[in-house]
């Protein structure tokens, strides 16, 4: 045992020889702020055609299906990937692996901006596109997450999580506006192409800066085996750590629960306010808003010592704002409940971003973070192809005047178009709400920053 021992150290020394070499290129915080900026414009750019999307898909179907099935096409996919991306990824140089996540995001917006412009476009069309990049998409999250582990310390992750939440929110404040003024300008084409150029000046930011490569360590590799084998190493790694699963557990109840809600957001408003894309746009916008706010506290504050009270008290607040959504029946009382429940999530993804990046060696990120990632979201295709039926099928027609639900809850959320899906949402908060405070009576999931030592 002591010589194997010793046969790891030797190997881990001569793999990390070659990263003593100095580099010339943009490292470090700088590095991360170069890549962070290409990602605020390539968002901004995902957004405005986001929206334009979901507005042509709402006036040519008028079914809150037809949008889930979107959401559904797009995500399977990297549910079913995510484990051999982390492999992947931690076998593959990072910033290819998001250059190339990149790359295939833009080939199906070209796609689609061809069969647009040709008047082909239908709503399967982007089933298919959405699919094809929610494959690649299953790399962004691992590659990411580790690459920012390698570029800057411990002490920063708290703030590089708020910049990247940022930048996600900031797209959501202006993506809508914009779009909805840019409709009347240039259309979805001209948007699409935005959308496209957009792209490609994050993937020029990714080739102008260096992505260190991990110290290999004993743990990457003992773990080192066939591409079937590395796959399953995330589990076996979680399974092993009771406290992060159990953290995971939380996170699979909450994207349950918040795919119910946030999958009917636009055809709620659009049915309640008679298809006013400008309400949607400005709703929109608060949570970019609310979003960018919270993650400017959290780069400036870095987030709570004890980072699990970010991440389960944040999560009850935020649930505690999808149930004002779905009780709100006026555009001021959407905004700022919008604005309120955003305002939460980059503390959360702050904080439990903080505690894996911690936890996990560096050089087997790749695959733990990937199998992170499908554990607690794999609850959320389930919710996408329930909640259109139950939208469409019960709830609406439920709350329709003379409807089996009227009686009971109409004085809760009215009645008529947008009835129904408001009341999923309240059901939806309360839900989430209790899956939030409830991690706290688990020991190993309250206490996880005490059970499980950092890496060194």
């Amino acid at each position: 045992m002591k010589r194997a021992r010793e046969r790891v150290a030797e190997l881990v020394s001569q793999s990390n020889e070659h990263r003593k070499l100095p580099e010339t290129r943009p490292t470090g915080m700088l590095a991360f702020t170069i890549i962070w900026f290409g990602q605020v414009i390539s968002l901004l750019g995902t957004a405005m055609s986001g929206f334009a999307l979901t507005i042509w898909a709402w006036e040519i179907t008028g079914e809150a299906t037809a949008l889930a099935l979107v959401g559904f096409f797009a995500f399977a996919p990297t549910l079913l990937i995510s484990p051999f991306a982390g492999v992947l990824v931690d076998r593959w140089n990072r910033k290819f692996v998001m250059m190339l996540s990149d790359l295939a995001a833009v080939s199906s917006t070209v796609v689609v901006l061809l069969l647009y412009s040709t008047g082909n476009l239908q709503i399967w069309h982007l089933y298919i596109t959405g699919a094809f990049s929610g494959a690649f998409v299953a790399f962004q999250f691992p590659a990411y997450s580790a690459a920012v582990t390698t570029m800057v310390s411990k002490e920063q992750y708290g703030r590089t999580s708020g910049m990247l939440s940022a930048a996600q929110f900031a797209s959501n404040i202006l993506g809508p506006v914009l779009a909805v003024i840019l409709l009347t300008i240039i259309g979805i084409g001209g948007i699409l192409t935005i959308d496209i150029v957009t792209f490609l000046i994050a993937i020029g930011a990714l080739l102008f800066v260096h992505v260190p490569r991990p110290t290999v360590t004993e743990e990457g590799l003992k773990s080192r085996g066939s591409l079937w084998q590395e796959s399953l190493y995330g589990f076996r790694y979680i399974s092993e750590r009771r406290g992060l699963f159990g953290l995971l557990i939380v996170f699979f109840g909450i994207n349950l629960v918040a795919t119910f809600a946030f999958t009917l957001l636009a055809p709620m408003i659009l049915a309640r306010t008679g298809n006013d894309a400008a309400v949607l746009g400005i709703v929109q916008s608060a949570i970019g808003i609310g979003g960018v706010a919270g993650s400017v506290v959290l780069s400036i504050w870095g987030g709570p010592k004890r980072r699990i009270h970010g991440v389960l008290t944040g999560l009850a607040l935020f649930m505690l704002g999808v149930l004002f959504i779905g009780l709100g029946r006026a555009s001021y009382i959407w905004v700022s409940a919008a604005f309120f429940t955003m305002f939460f999530i980059p503390i959360v993804q702050g904080s439990s971003n903080a505690i894996w990046q911690a936890k996990v060696a560096p050089d087997v990120q790749g695959r733990v973070f990937a199998t992170r990632g499908l554990i607690a979201t794999i609850s959320r295709p389930i919710a996408l192809l329930a909640i259109g039926p139950l939208a469409d099928w019960y709830f609406e027609p439920a709350m329709m005047p003379g409807g089996s639900l009227v009686h009971i809850l109409g004085g809760l959320v009215g009645t008529g178009p947008g009835a129904g899906m408001a009341l999923m949402f309240i059901i939806s908060g309360f839900l989430g709400i209790l899956v939030g405070l409830g991690g706290y009576a688990f020991r190993i999931v309250r206490d996880v920053e005490d059970i499980l030592p950092d890496h060194q």
